[in-house]
């Protein structure tokens, strides 16, 4: 897990996570939409969890979602169009507050 890591596990952790958004933008394509041009469940499903912490996840990996994962971040902003989705998710400068919290009790800092 990315935010309880650090040194080489942190990396192997970061390559592990870009891999995964690598194949979620091999499973979306060129749709719109993971269930094609309507936004649907599978898109809620991943979306709530994961938008999010997108940017914690940057900013531990040290990564950009832009350049690693175009796709998937270009998706998250139709997706976040909506209404309903826009006002559900949390603030990730938030979320990423969080994060650290949990990474010092865990002894990652």
């Amino acid at each position: 897990m990315l935010w309880a890591s650090k040194g080489e596990r942190k990396e192997a952790s970061t390559k592990e996570l870009i891999e995964c958004f690598k194949t979620l933008e091999g499973e979306l394509g060129d749709k719109a939409y993971f269930g094609g041009e309507s936004f649907g469940y599978v898109d809620v499903a991943l979306l709530i969890p994961f938008y999010s912490m997108f940017y914690a996840f940057e900013k531990l990996g040290n990564f950009s979602m832009a350049v690693e994962s175009p796709k998937l971040l270009e998706w998250a902003q139709r997706c976040l169009q909506k209404e309903s989705v826009a006002k559900s998710l949390c603030e990730p400068s938030k979320v990423y507050e969080v994060v650290l919290e949990i990474r010092k009790k865990l002894g990652a800092e």
